[in-house]
């Protein structure tokens, strides 16, 4: 799958969270700025695992503890980038 399709669907599924246009989503927005909390983020990682049939590292209890950069939409979407690399290999 191309970087670029990942990021597409990413930033669809980052949009719906938060109740808005992709067109809307910039790479460069962190989850706070597009209003999206803690449980959206949750419903995020759950809607990335099951549109790439992958397995996101992430402890909900302690994001910043976790292997997966959710600093920005880009650093999820270079994230689940690598994510499907390794997983589908």
């Amino acid at each position: 799958m191309a970087k670029d399709d990942i990021a597409a669907r990413i930033v669809e599924i980052v949009a719906e969270q938060a109740v808005l246009e992709p067109g809307d989503v910039k790479l460069d927005q962190t989850l706070a700025d597009l209003g999206i909390d803690s449980l959206g983020l949750v419903e995020a990682i759950f809607a990335i695992e099951e549109s790439f049939d992958i397995s996101v590292p992430f402890n909900a209890n302690e994001p910043s503890e976790s292997d997966f950069d959710i600093s920005s939409v880009g650093a999820i979407v270079a994230a689940v980038s690598g994510l499907v690399t390794d997983q589908k290999g």
